[in-house]
């Protein structure tokens, strides 16, 4: 049981620091890059709720999400579906056809308002091979989220259902909050939770009333999560 706690520990730690280390250690600001450089895109904006693509559309554009946040899911065969991600500010979507992928394999629709800036496939090629700072930044960028990826599957494998939520809470809260003891979380149903965790809506419901009776979490204008909660990750069961 120790090895579960101490990658729990670890993992959840650093994810938590990244944010904060990139910004120290990358002064590159896309924002900027998108408003200044001669690229090619169009501004995007969507309401919650609203599709950006469906699974199996024909992918053609990378996307990057300026302002706002998007989930990303997936659905099986038999119906099931899945949460992949919740994207946030500075994350870029459907990279994958620049590795030659046809059809997007996810669904990605918005869970508050948002603003995107689409840049075609061609575009998006050209634009790496000529502006170094940008590649360097792309690079990173999905070098941190394939990092991220391993780290869930290997939580999916290793901790139980109330360690997967309790992490999901923490590094939601660490996104949107504004200090690190207690963070707003909007804007996240527990369907989309339990999709993230892997379990159905009630055991998130069971756990979410867990949480909230022992002080780990509190509803004031939203859903408020204290850096206590951290004491799940870490503790043995």
């Amino acid at each position: 049981m120790r090895k579960k706690s101490l990658y729990s520990f670890h993992s959840i730690s650093s994810d938590m620091n990244y944010a904060e280390n990139t910004k120290k250690n990358n002064a590159f600001d896309p924002k900027d890059f998108f408003r200044t450089a001669s690229v090619t895109k169009t501004i995007r904006r969507v309401q919650p709720k609203e599709i950006l693509f469906s699974q199996g559309d024909v992918c053609k554009d990378v996307l990057y999400l300026q302002e706002g946040e998007v989930k990303l899911s997936v659905v099986s065969y038999a119906g099931k579906e899945a949460v992949v991600a919740i994207l946030k500010p500075g994350d870029f979507i459907g990279e994958g056809v620049l590795a030659g992928q046809c059809e997007y394999g996810e669904t990605a629709s918005a869970l508050t308002c948002a603003t995107l800036i689409v840049i075609d496939r061609k575009e998006m090629m050209q634009t790496l091979r000529e502006e170094h700072a940008f590649s360097d930044h792309f690079i990173a960028c999905m070098l941190e989220r394939n990092n991220r990826i391993k780290k869930d599957l290997i939580d999916q494998l290793l901790n139980c259902s109330e360690k997967r939520l309790a992490r999901i809470l923490l590094l939601l809260a660490e996104h949107r909050g504004m200090d690190k003891s207690q963070c707003a979380l909007l804007n996240v149903s527990q369907e989309t939770l339990a999709g993230m965790v892997g379990t159905t809506r009630s055991r998130i419901n069971f756990f979410m009333n867990k949480f909230r009776k022992l002080g780990f979490i509190h509803y004031d204008g939203g859903l408020q999560v204290n850096d206590s909660l951290l004491s799940v990750v870490t503790h043995d069961r």
